[in-house]
């Protein structure tokens, strides 16, 4: 069996072959996250299965246009890209979210290829690494949400102008992909790709003389290009609903900016980011210092500028929600990937002038030992319900007990192989392997298994699969994913007397519909029944 050293060892081993493979040793650490799984997936309500119900509407009616028959108040392409992945791969969880896992990845090699350009290779690939086991990041690739591909196209603009400084002889080229990106971004994301694009100024603006991007006319082209699809699509439903379709874009966006929702107050990023991003965010502030002592030449305005920007703006904005804040999480893992480098060099001074890494080590050692605590209580005498969170408490406290173990082997017994990249494995591979653990027990990804395991039922599904339901007066969160799991869709009535003889509904008991017809129940979920009304 390896010990703790040795299977350090072979985890760095292959680590190190990221010098000459960075690609590979990085999807190596990605993909395997990505794929984990329990064996199976169910929707998260509201907005997954909004988007996968949508899609699915736009395929099995072939309109790709409003299919709901409508004004709708957002832009199309978050259901054009999975009712196409539906298309390509079939109707299914897995297919609505392949889209997002592919934007995810390419996100992932973005973030190192910017990350490369002003940090170097070693800390682009540390950043990379980071990003991938940011909670909320790896969540949000495992959902069928336009996040991850809107926020590929804002890495691949940010890569584009790069680009355009580097290589002035294909700076026109560069500079159309890069507005291009930015259009396209509309069509996935509507108004929030205004978001990240005003957040690009303080670099563009500030390195004006240097680049000159905003002199481009190439630029605007390539913004005016990517904006085809969706006047397209604007044009297509103004010919149906006249001017409803752009009114509904503006009154969503509007809404949006003026309604707090969930309670969610102005402060609510400093602790949900700080929550969700645990513990990088902690090193990116120490990077952010960093970077501030040090600025680096060109792309300082960048590295501080966006995300100082993008926080204030989604901090104004009055809808506040964890997801918004996702184009923030590749800058925090690049102030990371600074701050980790930093107090590395730390680490490895005999007597270094600071205790930061030796009081981190010995914080997180501390915490790793109530986590382990915590996990072999829960074990013990915990519910099945909590029970299955308990491995996520022993690995990650097992894990962070290594940072002291590390400390005191490397400074107090005289160990001096326990280099920095022990000391570094020791917060990176139990955040891994803990969301390793977490998508085997379907802890992401199996979001309603009481919705799966009842549409597995054999009962349910032969009904389901070969006759019409009828919706009458369902609504509600969950609703949606009735919608997308119910195969045949019959009317949506206002009451159960307007119902045909012998037909099946689902009926909400919220709402408390009349139920005076005779009818059977064949089964209920969530507050919402399955009935047939009797001849």
């Amino acid at each position: 069996m390896l010990t703790t050293s040795q299977f350090i060892q072979s985890i760095w081993r292959r680590i190190r072959l990221s010098a000459a493979f960075p690609y590979l040793s990085l999807l190596t650490w990605l993909v395997p996250l990505l794929l984990f799984t329990s064996g199976q997936n169910s929707l998260m309500a509201h907005d997954e299965g909004l988007y996968a119900w949508r899609a699915r509407q736009m395929l099995d009616s072939g309109d790709w246009i409003a299919p709901w028959g409508t004004v709708h108040h957002k832009t199309p392409g978050p259901y054009w890209i999975i009712a196409s992945a539906y298309k390509l791969f079939g109707m299914s969880e897995v297919s609505g979210r392949a889209t997002s896992a592919i934007a995810g990845i390419f996100c992932l090699l973005l973030t190192y290829e910017i990350g490369k350009i002003f940090i170097g290779k070693k800390l682009a690939w540390l950043a990379a690494a980071i990003l991938s086991v940011e909670f909320l990041w790896l969540q949000y690739c495992r959902l069928g949400t336009p996040d991850m591909p809107m926020i590929f196209l804002v890495l691949l603009a940010i890569f584009s102008l790069f680009q355009a400084e580097l290589q002035p002889k294909y700076a026109s080229v560069w500079r159309f992909i890069a507005g291009l990106c930015l259009g396209f971004g509309f069509l996935v994301r509507s108004f929030m790709i205004f978001l990240p694009a005003v957040a690009l100024l303080p670099y563009l603006i500030g390195e004006h003389r240097r680049h000159r991007h905003l002199a481009s006319p190439i630029l605007y082209l390539g913004l005016l290009l990517g904006f085809i699809p969706t006047l397209s699509w604007l044009w297509f439903s103004w010919q149906r609903f006249g001017s409803g379709s752009l009114d509904a874009l503006l009154q969503f966006v509007l809404q949006l900016g003026s309604e707090e929702r969930e309670g969610n107050g102005i402060i609510f990023y400093f602790w949900n980011i700080p929550l969700k991003a645990f513990p990088w965010v902690f090193f990116s502030i120490l990077g952010f210092v960093v970077e501030f002592r040090r600025p680096i030449l060109h792309y300082h305005l960048l590295l501080v500028g966006f995300p100082i920007v993008l926080f204030i703006e989604l901090s104004i904005f009055s809808t506040r929600l964890s997801h918004y804040s996702l184009c923030l999480y590749p800058f925090i893992a690049l102030l990371a990937a600074l701050g980790l480098d930093w107090l590395s060099k730390v680490y490895e001074k005999t007597k270094p002038a600071t205790n930061i890494s030796r009081n981190l080590s010995y914080g997180f050692g501390g915490l790793g030992f109530l986590l382990l605590l915590a996990g072999i209580c829960i074990l013990i005498w915990g519910n099945a319900d909590i029970r299955k969170y308990a491995p996520l408490g022993l690995i990650v406290g097992l894990g962070w007990l290594m940072l002291p173990a590390v400390w005191l082997g490397r400074h107090h017994f005289g160990y001096k192989f326990l280099t920095a990249r022990y000391w570094l494995a020791g917060w990176l591979i139990p955040c891994w392997l803990a969301l390793a653990v977490a998508g085997s027990l379907g802890l992401i990804g199996d979001y309603n298994p009481a919705f799966r395991s009842f549409f597995q039922q054999r009962a349910i599904a032969s009904i389901i699969q070969t006759h019409p339901i009828y919706f009458v007066k369902v609504y509600g969160k969950n609703a949606v994913l009735l919608n997308f799991y119910t195969p045949i869709h019959g009317s949506r009535l206002e009451s159960i007397s307007e119902l045909p003889a012998s037909s099946y509904a689902w009926i909400d008991l919220k709402n408390a519909p009349e139920l005076s017809r005779p009818h059977r129940v064949f089964g209920q979920v969530k507050g919402y029944q399955l009935i047939q009304i009797m001849p």
